[in-house]
């Protein structure tokens, strides 16, 4: 009975531990913990152990030795100031950049000025005006009088912070509560159409009128379309200037239809260009090159400078085709897919096979029964193993990473009361699951394994981003993580 519980009573120990400590890529987090668990605005520094309020922030100009909010770290080394000194630098310029971006939105949206005529049809639109000391924020937000209230003259009073505090949480209520009932992502308040709108609507003032679903569906439809063509007139423009290229790709949707779509890509941009339904179709190469040709034709031939599909056979053989009709053309394997086949091709090497199979063969069954999801959420603090990522061996490594993560927790779990009173602790499949994870070896090859792909997994994120072209960093990324799997090679006697 005694043995029993222990392991209960050890997890406990360790869940206590892993939860002072926070999955950050944040710099300030190798130079501390939490100083009480889930309060992350108390931080306990690693070097000198002092115990800082103000977050990992503040543990950063600690390190840094900046003045002014918190004592200087006597034990941190020149390195270390570095480091945070960076990475405060970094912050601060990212929030500089994310101002200066905001402002720009707010600049480009301009509410035209009524003029005479104008206020006598539509006296609840007033001109644009800026917050002040005295204006109309002063009368209680309500949107359900506003179309009145807008009607009669605000009277002027003084307002501070605390009011312009309230009134801001009354709004911020009102937009929370329409994101809710509509079910629109939280991420979208980041869109800039979104900060785009909020200030068109703060420059018209009170008792702006919604577009009704029809002037959606219809005039304001067409005017987008005009504006997005506008729009891609100047990609155009560019594609003659500096070239551009052709990217296509198949999938299937949800209703299992065989989808193409192609679309040009430029330094301005990627502008959509084409979609078909190939469901009654054979992808052969003749097929594909039939497709790309005829918008190859359509973008002009002499602005196209390559063209980007995966390493399909049936691509390759389109390749072939466009290489004979229009040599001056390249058809360019996708550096995403064929990072993904390299990680595929080491994943079937014997030595990393093995683990692999091992770690799926573990979270399909943790994940297939009630009983052991719900245990391994227990022991984890409700920490799950299975991560999505960019490709489908991406998602493999994260799960498998996630797994070396959470180690000492599965090992509890499996040594739990609650394990050895649960029914699928006396199956075949629970016995060899357990034996796996009480076994040294699989987690020493587990260890390497995540190592191994570590370097190659980050250049699959690199290329993947949308945040710069990967041409001009590719090649070198991949050498570097070439030496670091040499590197890490000749320090395992067994690879």
């Amino acid at each position: 009975m005694d043995n029993s519980s222990t392991p209960a009573s050890n997890s406990e120990a360790v869940g206590s531990v892993t939860s002072l400590k926070r999955k950050s890529d944040d710099v300030g987090w190798e130079f501390c913990e939490l100083a009480v668990t889930n309060d992350p605005d108390k931080v306990k520094c690693k070097l000198c152990n002092r115990v800082i309020s103000g977050g990992v922030h503040r543990l950063k100009q600690h390190i840094a030795h900046i003045k002014g909010n918190v004592a200087s770290c006597q034990k941190a080394t020149p390195i270390d100031k570095a480091k945070c000194m960076q990475a405060l630098l970094h912050q601060k310029k990212k929030k500089e950049e994310k101002r200066e971006k905001l402002q720009e939105l707010q600049e480009r949206v301009n509410i035209s000025e009524k003029n005479s005529n104008e206020v006598e049809i539509l006296e609840s639109c007033t001109t644009p005006y800026s917050l002040g000391p005295m204006d109309s924020f002063a009368r209680p937000i309500s949107p359900a009088d506003s179309l009145v209230e807008s009607r009669k003259k605000l009277r002027q009073q003084n307002i501070n912070d605390v009011l312009f505090k309230k009134r801001t949480s009354e709004v911020h209520a009102y937009l929370a509560r329409w994101v809710y009932e509509s079910a629109i992502p939280f991420n979208d308040v980041n869109n800039d159409a979104f900060q785009q709108l909020l200030e068109a609507v703060g420059q018209f003032g009170p008792g702006y009128i919604p577009p009704t679903q029809y002037q959606l569906r219809e005039p304001l439809l067409k005017q987008a379309v005009e504006t997005t063509k506008e729009t891609v007139k100047k990609q155009e423009e560019e594609w003659k200037k500096s070239g551009c290229s052709i990217m296509t790709d198949a999938w299937s949707d949800r209703k299992r239809r065989s989808i193409m779509n192609l679309c040009v890509n430029c330094k301005l941009g990627t502008t959509f260009l084409s979609s078909i339904e190939s469901s009654a179709d054979a992808h052969t190469g003749k097929y594909i090159f039939d497709y790309v040709d005829k918008w190859i034709e359509e973008v002009g031939s002499k602005n196209i400078i390559q063209v980007v599909t995966d390493n399909a056979s049936n691509n390759m053989a389109a390749a072939k085709l466009l290489n004979e009709k229009r040599p001056y053309i390249f058809w360019t394997s996708c550096a995403t897919h064929t990072l993904n086949l390299i990680l595929e091709g080491i994943g079937k090497m014997p030595k990393f096979k093995f683990v692999i199979d091992k770690s799926k063969e573990l979270t399909i069954f943790i994940y297939a029964h009630h009983k052991t999801l719900s245990l391994m959420r227990k022991f984890t603090k409700k920490r799950d193993i299975v991560r999505p990522g960019i490709t489908r061996f991406a998602s493999s490594f994260l799960t498998m990473q996630s797994l070396l993560e959470k180690q000492e927790n599965l090992k509890y779990m499996f040594l739990s009361k609650e394990w050895l009173e649960c029914k699928w602790s006396s199956t075949a499949k629970g016995t060899k699951i357990y034996s796996t994870i009480v076994s040294q070896t699989y987690w020493q090859a587990l260890s390497m394994c995540v190592e191994i792909f570590k370097p190659l997994v980050k250049v699959l994120r690199l290329v993947d981003g949308d945040w710069r072209p990967s041409m001009g960093f590719v090649y070198g990324e991949l050498k570097d993580a070439k030496k670091e799997i040499i590197r890490i090679c000749k320090g395992a006697a067994d690879i």
